[in-house]
């Protein structure tokens, strides 16, 4: 499946060691650092194959030069996040770095990657921090601010009447920041927030709170493993009948959706992005995804593959000279790639200017059960912070 792409060992960071200079002038070397193990691993999986295909598609290249793109999992440590990025900067000496699913994790790695004047492309972590007072150069987010998605689906919560709602997200910075993009655009009644474990799987207790809250909605965020047995356990527990599930898309996503089935029907979430989007780029990574794949693919996957295509796109507009890191800022800044969610900008602090869209659990023409589009919720949207930002040059 993939040209040159290697999962990090003691014994790969060692090879990489002397093949190194070789080939720092005719190559790219990324550091993929994401989640491949604990109950995110789906997402970082997602997120690697996405990126993969773009390479593949490229023929193993990006912007024109042999793609060698290291795998690394974070282990959903931030110690050892920082110890595996410390070896891909400092060892491989990687061109750029990318992958990292929690929020937690980016902000222990940021700083030693931008020390190091290498350019991180998110594909998925979007910390408030970074968006405004600690925003930086060699930061571009090809994804979303944690909040956005969720002032989306504050607006829809709002539009649609509901007047109790409640709240629950994991105790860490992306949970807060989710929940305080929801009340950003939520003004009804707000009877319970509640921060849970990053690593809970029982929410016996929180259903407990919600049933005796009387609330006509429950919005969460909880990615991958943490919706699955969130969303199993409330509609078991018979709280589907009277209050309806909102989420942003992390939690009504396709990896979700495989393992819940059908009590994920009429869940309705947001995403700047959804797989039956009706644009030439989005319609090849769908079709290519599943082809090579045998799922659906989710947001994180299809935030992957724009990271490598935005790597791409850059790369090729400074004719591959990777050590002119102010044209290769700009060449970045400038966005030079077809996303697959159409219409894509940077702002000032690096982050999309893009839209939201409500999504729908629904049963397809082939009777699966996927997420469908229903519509735009926010247009040409800016993240909350970019004021805040004095973008260092």
């Amino acid at each position: 499946m993939h040209a040159s792409l290697r999962f990090m060992t003691a014994a790969v960071a060692a090879a990489s060691l002397s093949a190194g200079a070789a080939q720092a002038a005719d190559a790219v070397k990324v550091g993929l650092l994401t989640t491949l193990s604990g109950p995110g691993a789906a997402l970082g999986i997602d997120i690697r194959d996405g990126f993969e295909l773009a390479v593949k598609q490229a023929g193993g290249t990006l912007g024109g030069l042999k793609a060698d793109v290291i795998v690394a999992d974070d282990q959903l440590s931030p110690d050892a996040a920082k110890q595996t990025a410390d070896r891909l900067l400092k060892r491989d000496r990687v061109d750029f770095m990318t992958g990292i699913v929690f929020s937690n994790i980016m902000l222990a790695v940021g700083q030693p990657v931008f020390q190091s004047k290498t350019f991180y492309i998110s594909a998925n972590a979007g910390p408030s921090q970074y968006a405004g007072a600690q925003c930086n150069p060699y930061f571009f987010s090809a994804s979303y601010q944690n909040d956005t998605m969720d002032e989306a689906a504050g607006k829809v919560v709002q539009d649609r009447g509901f007047k109790k709602v409640a709240l629950i997200a994991p105790n860490y910075p992306a949970g807060k920041d989710h929940l305080a993009g929801f009340k950003r655009f939520y003004k009804g009644e707000i009877v319970m927030e509640d921060y849970t474990q990053l690593n809970q799987l029982d929410y016996g207790a929180e259903l407990s709170k919600l049933r005796a809250s009387q609330a006509d909605a429950v919005f969460i965020f909880l990615p991958g493993g943490l919706g699955v047995n969130f969303i199993k356990q409330f509609v078991g527990a018979g709280l589907n009948q009277n209050m309806k599930l909102f989420a942003p898309g992390f939690s009504g996503d396709e990896d979700v959706i495989r393992a819940v089935g059908e009590p994920m029907l009429g869940l309705f979430n947001t995403s700047q992005w959804a797989h039956d989007m009706d644009n030439a780029a989005n319609k090849r990574f769908v079709a290519d995804f599943e082809k090579a794949y045998g799922r659906l693919p989710t947001m994180y996957a299809s935030q992957g593959y724009d990271a490598a295509r935005l790597i791409d796109g850059a790369v090729r507009k400074v004719n591959g000279n990777l050590k002119d890191k102010d044209a290769l800022r700009k060449a970045l800044e400038s966005a030079p790639f077809e996303s697959v969610r159409g219409a894509f900008r940077f702002d000032a602090n690096h982050y999309p200017i893009q839209d939201y869209y409500l999504r729908e659990v629904v049963k397809d023409a082939q009777g699966r059960v996927t997420n469908k589009l229903v519509g735009r919720v926010l247009e040409n949207h800016a993240d909350a912070y970019v004021g805040e930002c004095k973008m260092p040059s």
